[in-house]
């Protein structure tokens, strides 16, 4: 893939995560603080040189916040999982190891519960700790007992986001290899005209790889266009408009999928108007397979209507499928946009939708998905030759 392709996948990439996110362990540290009457309590993680406090509760205000960072040597934590400073201490101040740590007047500390959080392979990950401001001789070694419970709850779902987020990583450098490589390879799937029987367009594959797609404009008749997957927030980046500069914009369909979700239309539709313009075309993808079909078509106003494999499959033998497909294929004809069913995959299927007013279809039926240059060669066949009633033999996927 080009140096200056998009590449959104490469945002995708995060270090492993160590440690669980969200409400869950702060709903726990607010409750352990509460029955222990403490003032603060925090989860920290430590690392080469220093602690950082991933989750932090307090009463009220606090001397350390969530992000915070300490030298490992400071402070209570490490000289607990060292064993230099009990677990348990109710008067900071009556102990001689903890009075001389200036934290013990400074911040102050009065008293202090602290145990390790372990991994599964026994490694400290951190430390589970509460302190109150003044001593509470009323902590009790049951007290104690319920922090380390805890602590290894703590320590199973660190071990548990971590295997994820390891194979995580290790499935985003996997494909991050095969794009700086040049991958993925793209096949095309065409569509056809079911008039003329003529290949109308061959859509998309990723929209990481939607520079890559486009190189087939240089191999394909100049009246064939290829349709591109981009999601609206892929849209609405600013990266599209370079990915065009270089190729007949009037020969491309921008398709839209209905599953993606769309936050402020009117910056969408924004993006798109300089490029529909210049000629641009698009296409509303896997309309009627759920909701948001007629707010994308109403909103965004395409060129193009996809149906949804969910509506065209069996549409001959359901009733309901056909009524919802015609309403669609004759809102389209009302409003000037184009329809193309597809899923395709039987005759019966396929002659259905043209008794409905379908003109284009896309599908196993008429064609697998080919590399480029097995698509440039069924290009060659005589219109005679495409399919109505069965697959082109030489068109198998690639």
């Amino acid at each position: 893939m080009p140096a200056h392709c998009p590449n959104p996948l490469r945002d995708l990439v995060a270090p492993p995560i160590t440690t669980p996110v969200g409400s869950g362990v702060d709903k726990m540290l607010h409750a352990v603080r509460e029955h222990l009457g403490m003032d603060i309590a925090f989860v920290s993680e430590f690392r080469e040189k220093d602690r950082v406090f991933r989750h932090v509760d307090a009463k009220a205000a606090s001397p350390i916040q969530a992000g915070d960072a300490l030298p490992l040597e400071q402070g209570y934590c490490q000289r607990v999982v060292q064993g230099k400073l009990p677990q348990l201490i109710r008067d900071a101040k009556a102990l001689p190891e903890a009075a001389v740590l200036p934290e013990t007047s400074a911040v102050p500390i009065g008293s202090h519960l602290s145990v390790p959080i372990r991994l599964g392979d026994g490694r400290v990950y951190g430390t589970l700790c509460c302190f109150s401001f003044i001593p509470d001789v009323s902590l009790t070694e049951r007290d104690l007992q319920m922090m380390k419970v805890l602590a290894e709850l703590l320590g199973d779902q660190l071990d548990h986001d971590m295997r994820a987020g390891h194979r995580r990583a290790a499935r985003m450098s996997e494909l991050l290899a095969l794009i700086d490589a040049g991958q993925p390879s793209i096949v095309y799937q065409p569509i056809y005209d079911l008039e003329s029987r003529r290949l109308a367009g061959g859509p998309k594959l990723e929209s990481s790889a939607i520079r890559s797609a486009l190189t087939a404009l240089e191999t394909l008749p100049e009246d064939v266009y290829v349709a591109v997957n981009g999601s609206p927030e892929f849209v609405s980046s600013g990266e599209l408009p370079a990915l065009l500069q270089s190729v007949d914009i009037s020969r491309v369909v921008l398709e839209l999928t209905e599953h993606a979700s769309v936050t402020d239309y009117h910056e969408l539709t924004s993006a798109l108007a300089p490029l529909r313009a210049l000629g641009l075309r698009i296409a509303i993808d896997d309309a009627g397979a759920g909701y948001a079909s007629m707010r994308h078509i109403l909103s965004i106003e395409p060129n193009l209507v996809k149906l949804d494999i969910s509506l065209t499959r069996g549409i001959d033998q359901d009733r309901k499928r056909r009524a919802l497909a015609s309403a669609l294929i004759a809102f389209a004809r009302e409003t000037d946009m184009g329809i193309v069913a597809e899923g395709v995959e039987t005759a019966a299927e396929l002659h259905t939708l043209q008794s409905l007013g379908a003109k284009r279809a896309q599908g196993y039926h008429l064609a697998r998905p080919m590399a480029l240059g097995a698509l440039a060669e069924a290009m060659m066949l005589p219109p005679t030759a495409v399919p109505g009633a069965a697959p082109i033999a030489r068109s198998s996927s690639v």
